[in-house]
């Protein structure tokens, strides 16, 4: 079993050699901090729209090296932090309207990888959740009322059979799926996406850490690249720039990926559709059918790291292999012997309100985005498209959603954020283990976790 080595999906098309360092200091019109997708799509979208700009993308090591090259693989349409909080904020017509903008995204990055020859082994085989114990159903039928009530969200009830009709997960006593997800390969979108805006002119520095961004300019020690517009797109790594250690806590999700599957071994399973897979536990899991028929599982491992820590090239402790490998065995019990080929971990940013923000002053030139909560795919999309219409001052439908300028407080120092995330996700695995003996309702200690992490707001 492979360990870390970034990730499967890397490892499986070739990390790539770095493009050349900064070498010296630069002045451009935009420069943009971090070559994952947000900056990436931020590039695209802005060249397309102005080809006279110049821009640089300032990467630390490889563009796709973060969250954008080690994730689930999901292209899906989550308002990250729930729609609730923006009723709350905006009114439900802004609510409604930003679900609208997630469901036309995930068109939106399928339509540009088609038009531009990027292969991302993308199927558009929409998001099926499943329920296995009682207190799982309760919650997944009050989440099913209550997508109902919106525009847009269009789920489906589906019986037992139904869902395990369309993935066979042992002991499922419900499901419910919705169209507007699609299985991606992420490398392959990063490749593909780098080298595209590198031919649009788009100058990328990789092996260039940016240590400080000041207004109008990016500091990294190979030179200050000084820059009408400088825009944040650093998710996770946030916390490595002076001055924003606390702006979003660096979550760690690990993946494991099983050897290739026979056709008996699919034939018991099914999963023709190529649906994204999750459930609705506590400590939630996400999996895809990958395009050479392995299964792509990914939760939890440890959640965080001391001090912001983020791991060495997606290496994980070697026990989470068997703890996601037991899971997925628990959903797919042929699967008993199976081989785990790749084990790799990712670091995702998380605000304090748990919702993702894109903002841009013209004061000042700065401009960020992130807080994704692993559903980056698609939200770096709107997110690029938000920030080129922010930077060229245009007034559109995409400026006025409601994760515009949305600004939340610091997570607390250490040794407080450390301690809290310790017991907010033991308090999340203990809920689990509770439900999954049969109890037919959730304990008070899920409650209490989202109340501690801020999460309360999604439920």
């Amino acid at each position: 079993m492979i360990n870390g080595n970034v990730s499967h999906w890397w490892t499986q098309i070739g990390i790539p050699t770095p493009r050349p360092a900064l070498d010296g200091s630069l002045e451009v019109d935009v420069a943009i901090v971090g070559g994952g997708y947000t900056g990436l799509w931020t590039a695209y979208y802005l060249k397309k729209a102005r080809p006279d700009l110049r821009i640089a993308i300032l990467e630390s090591r490889f563009c796709g090296f973060g969250a954008s090259g080690r994730n689930g693989g999901w292209l899906t349409n989550t308002v990250t932090g729930g729609r609730l909080q923006y009723v709350k904020s905006h009114g439900r017509d802004a609510a409604e309207r930003f679900q609208l903008a997630m469901n036309d995204t995930v068109d939106e990055v399928i339509a540009v990888a088609k038009r531009e020859g990027i292969d991302a082994g993308i199927v558009k085989g929409g998001n099926l959740e499943v329920a296995y114990a009682p207190a799982q159903l309760r919650r997944l039928k009050a989440m099913y009322d209550s997508e109902q009530t919106w525009r847009g969200t269009d789920w489906t009830w589906l019986s037992a059979e139904e869902s395990m009709a369309r993935v066979n997960v042992a002991g499922t006593l419900a499901g419910m799926w919705h169209p507007h997800t699609a299985r991606i390969h992420p490398a392959q979108l990063a490749r593909g996406l780098s080298r595209i805006v590198e031919d649009l002119g788009v100058r990328i520095f990789e092996g260039t850490h940016v240590s400080e961004i000041r207004p109008r300019e990016a500091v990294t020690e190979r030179g200050t690249v000084r820059a009408e517009s400088i825009v944040r797109a650093t998710e996770g790594f946030t916390a490595g720039i002076k001055g924003l250690r606390r702006e979003l806590l660096p979550m760690n999700s690990s993946m494991i990926v099983s050897e290739p599957l026979s056709v008996e071994r699919w034939k018991a399973i099914g999963w023709a559709g190529r649906e994204a897979l999750g459930d609705i536990a506590h400590m939630y899991m996400y999996a895809q059918r990958t395009a050479d028929d392995r299964i792509a599982f990914g939760g939890r491992g440890v959640p965080y790291r001391w001090a912001s820590q983020t791991d060495k090239d997606g290496y994980t402790q070697p026990v989470t292999a068997g703890t996601l490998r037991d899971l997925m065995v628990r959903f797919f019990p042929v699967l008993h012997d199976v081989e785990i080929d790749h084990l790799w971990s990712g670091t995702l940013g998380v605000p304090r309100d748990w919702a993702s923000s894109v903002g841009y002053d013209p004061v000042t030139g700065l401009g960020h985005a992130g807080g994704y909560v692993g559903t980056g795919v698609s939200n770096t999309n709107l997110a690029g498209r938000t920030l080129r219409d922010l930077i060229l001052g245009e007034q559109t439908e995409l400026t006025d959603l409601p994760w515009v300028d949305h600004y939340v407080r610091k997570w607390e120092p250490e040794p407080l954020r450390w301690i809290a995330t310790k017991v907010i996700y033991g308090a999340y695995g203990a809920a689990d283990r509770h439900e999954y003996r049969g109890k037919p309702r959730t304990s008070k200690l899920a409650t209490l976790a989202d109340i501690v992490s801020g999460r309360i707001h999604q439920r």
